[in-house]
Protein backbone atom coordinates (compact mmCIF):
# COMPACT_ATOMS: atom_id res chain seq x y z
CA UNK A 1 0.00 0.00 0.00
CA UNK A 2 1.47 3.35 -0.96
CA UNK A 3 1.30 6.53 1.14
CA UNK A 4 -1.72 7.99 -0.65
CA UNK A 5 -3.71 4.77 -0.40
CA UNK A 6 -2.88 4.54 3.29
CA UNK A 7 -3.95 8.14 3.86
CA UNK A 8 -7.25 7.57 2.05
CA UNK A 9 -7.96 4.42 4.06
CA UNK A 10 -7.06 6.02 7.42
CA UNK A 11 -9.04 9.18 6.61
CA UNK A 12 -12.14 7.02 6.01
CA UNK A 13 -11.83 5.65 9.58
CA UNK A 14 -12.39 9.00 11.32
CA UNK A 15 -14.40 12.22 11.33
CA UNK A 16 -12.98 15.22 9.49
CA UNK A 17 -11.85 16.98 12.69
CA UNK A 18 -9.79 13.93 13.72
CA UNK A 19 -8.26 13.80 10.25
CA UNK A 20 -7.23 17.45 10.70
CA UNK A 21 -5.60 16.44 13.99
CA UNK A 22 -3.83 13.56 12.23
CA UNK A 23 -2.51 15.94 9.58
CA UNK A 24 -1.21 18.19 12.35
CA UNK A 25 0.50 15.24 14.02
CA UNK A 26 2.03 14.23 10.66
CA UNK A 27 3.46 17.71 10.07
CA UNK A 28 4.68 18.05 13.65
CA UNK A 29 6.24 14.58 13.72
CA UNK A 30 8.20 15.33 10.53
CA UNK A 31 9.37 18.66 11.96
CA UNK A 32 10.44 17.04 15.26
CA UNK A 33 12.15 14.17 13.44
CA UNK A 34 14.19 16.62 11.41
CA UNK A 35 15.00 18.67 14.51
CA UNK A 36 16.10 15.72 16.62
CA UNK A 37 17.78 13.52 14.01
CA UNK A 38 15.15 10.84 13.36
CA UNK A 39 13.87 9.57 10.03
CA UNK A 40 11.00 11.87 8.98
CA UNK A 41 9.47 9.22 6.69
CA UNK A 42 9.12 6.76 9.59
CA UNK A 43 7.82 9.53 11.85
CA UNK A 44 5.19 10.47 9.29
CA UNK A 45 4.16 6.82 8.79
CA UNK A 46 3.58 6.37 12.53
CA UNK A 47 1.70 9.68 12.65
CA UNK A 48 -0.57 8.72 9.75
CA UNK A 49 -1.62 5.55 11.57
CA UNK A 50 -1.50 6.69 15.21
CA UNK A 51 -5.28 7.24 15.53
CA UNK A 52 -6.52 4.71 12.97
CA UNK A 53 -8.70 2.95 15.58
CA UNK A 54 -9.60 6.04 17.65
CA UNK A 55 -13.22 6.18 16.51
CA UNK A 56 -13.92 2.49 16.41
CA UNK A 57 -16.73 1.26 18.63
CA UNK A 58 -15.55 0.22 22.09
CA UNK A 59 -16.78 -3.31 21.46
CA UNK A 60 -14.64 -3.64 18.33
CA UNK A 61 -11.49 -2.47 20.18
CA UNK A 62 -12.26 -4.72 23.14
CA UNK A 63 -12.69 -7.67 20.80
CA UNK A 64 -9.25 -7.11 19.28
CA UNK A 65 -7.67 -6.71 22.72
CA UNK A 66 -9.19 -9.99 23.90
CA UNK A 67 -8.90 -12.04 20.70
CA UNK A 68 -5.48 -10.93 19.47
CA UNK A 69 -3.64 -11.30 22.76
CA UNK A 70 -3.10 -7.62 23.52
CA UNK A 71 -2.45 -6.77 27.19
CA UNK A 72 -5.72 -7.45 29.03
CA UNK A 73 -4.90 -4.91 31.76
CA UNK A 74 -5.79 -2.23 29.19
CA UNK A 75 -9.43 -3.13 29.83
CA UNK A 76 -9.07 -1.94 33.44
CA UNK A 77 -8.27 1.60 32.29
CA UNK A 78 -9.99 4.32 30.33
CA UNK A 79 -10.97 3.27 26.82
CA UNK A 80 -9.12 6.33 25.50
CA UNK A 81 -5.96 4.23 25.87
CA UNK A 82 -7.24 1.30 23.84
CA UNK A 83 -6.94 2.80 20.37
CA UNK A 84 -3.14 2.95 20.52
CA UNK A 85 -2.33 -0.76 20.98
CA UNK A 86 -5.28 -1.70 18.79
CA UNK A 87 -4.01 0.74 16.17
CA UNK A 88 -0.55 -0.82 16.26
CA UNK A 89 -2.11 -4.24 15.71
CA UNK A 90 -4.15 -2.88 12.80
CA UNK A 91 -1.09 -1.12 11.33
CA UNK A 92 0.78 -4.41 11.29
CA UNK A 93 -1.99 -6.78 10.21
CA UNK A 94 -4.12 -4.62 7.91
CA UNK A 95 -1.67 -1.99 6.64
CA UNK A 96 1.40 -4.22 6.41
CA UNK A 97 3.71 -2.17 8.63
CA UNK A 98 6.67 -4.32 9.69
CA UNK A 99 8.96 -1.71 11.29
CA UNK A 100 8.88 -2.53 15.02
CA UNK A 101 9.83 1.04 16.03
CA UNK A 102 6.97 2.51 13.96
CA UNK A 103 4.56 -0.01 15.48
CA UNK A 104 5.76 0.86 18.99
CA UNK A 105 5.43 4.59 18.25
CA UNK A 106 1.76 3.92 17.45
CA UNK A 107 1.32 1.51 20.38
CA UNK A 108 2.72 3.88 23.02
CA UNK A 109 1.66 7.30 21.71
CA UNK A 110 -1.00 7.67 24.42
CA UNK A 111 0.73 6.07 27.40
CA UNK A 112 4.44 6.30 26.78
CA UNK A 113 6.66 3.70 28.42
CA UNK A 114 10.05 3.27 30.02
CA UNK A 115 12.96 3.31 27.54
CA UNK A 116 11.06 5.00 24.73
CA UNK A 117 12.96 5.27 21.46
CA UNK A 118 13.47 8.65 19.86
CA UNK A 119 10.77 7.84 17.29
CA UNK A 120 8.30 6.88 20.04
CA UNK A 121 9.02 10.15 21.86
CA UNK A 122 8.59 12.18 18.68
CA UNK A 123 5.19 10.70 17.79
CA UNK A 124 3.93 10.97 21.37
CA UNK A 125 5.09 14.58 21.58
CA UNK A 126 3.67 15.45 18.14
CA UNK A 127 0.30 14.14 19.32
CA UNK A 128 0.47 16.41 22.38
CA UNK A 129 1.47 19.59 20.62
CA UNK A 130 0.22 19.58 17.02
CA UNK A 131 -1.06 23.03 15.99
CA UNK A 132 -4.73 22.18 16.62
CA UNK A 133 -4.17 21.32 20.27
CA UNK A 134 -5.26 23.92 22.80
CA UNK A 135 -5.00 23.13 26.49
CA UNK A 136 -3.30 24.74 29.48
CA UNK A 137 0.44 24.19 29.15
CA UNK A 138 0.58 23.34 25.44
CA UNK A 139 2.56 26.50 24.65
CA UNK A 140 5.18 25.49 27.22
CA UNK A 141 5.41 22.05 25.61
CA UNK A 142 5.83 23.65 22.18
CA UNK A 143 8.49 26.02 23.48
CA UNK A 144 10.44 23.21 25.15
CA UNK A 145 10.22 21.12 21.97
CA UNK A 146 12.32 23.70 20.18
CA UNK A 147 15.39 22.59 22.13
CA UNK A 148 14.84 19.51 24.24
CA UNK A 149 12.81 16.45 23.31
CA UNK A 150 12.80 14.85 26.76
CA UNK A 151 11.89 18.03 28.65
CA UNK A 152 9.00 18.71 26.27
CA UNK A 153 7.72 15.14 26.60
CA UNK A 154 8.04 15.31 30.38
CA UNK A 155 5.88 18.45 30.35
CA UNK A 156 3.34 16.54 28.26
CA UNK A 157 3.22 13.62 30.67
CA UNK A 158 2.94 16.02 33.62
CA UNK A 159 -0.02 17.67 31.90
CA UNK A 160 -1.74 14.33 31.26
CA UNK A 161 -1.19 13.09 34.80
CA UNK A 162 -2.48 16.37 36.28
CA UNK A 163 -5.56 16.21 34.07
CA UNK A 164 -6.29 12.61 35.07
CA UNK A 165 -5.83 13.43 38.76
CA UNK A 166 -8.22 16.38 38.46
CA UNK A 167 -10.82 14.14 36.83
CA UNK A 168 -10.36 11.41 39.46
CA UNK A 169 -9.28 8.91 36.79
CA UNK A 170 -6.90 5.99 37.10
CA UNK A 171 -3.43 6.57 35.67
CA UNK A 172 -2.03 3.85 33.44
CA UNK A 173 1.22 2.55 35.00
CA UNK A 174 3.23 2.91 31.78
CA UNK A 175 2.59 6.68 31.82
CA UNK A 176 4.00 6.99 35.32
CA UNK A 177 6.97 4.79 34.34
CA UNK A 178 7.57 6.89 31.22
CA UNK A 179 7.51 10.10 33.24
CA UNK A 180 9.82 8.71 35.91
CA UNK A 181 12.25 7.41 33.28
CA UNK A 182 12.52 10.92 31.79
CA UNK A 183 13.46 12.23 35.23
CA UNK A 184 16.24 9.68 35.70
Amino acid sequence: MNREQMIDKVKAEMPERRWLHTQGVMETAVLLAERFGEDPVRAELAAILHDVAKYWPTERMESIIREKGLPSELLLYDKELWHAPVGAWIAEHEYGVTDADVLNAIRYHTSGRREMTKLEKIVCLADYMEPGRDFPGVETIRELSGHHLDKALLAGFNSTISFLLEKGKRIFPLTIEARNALLE
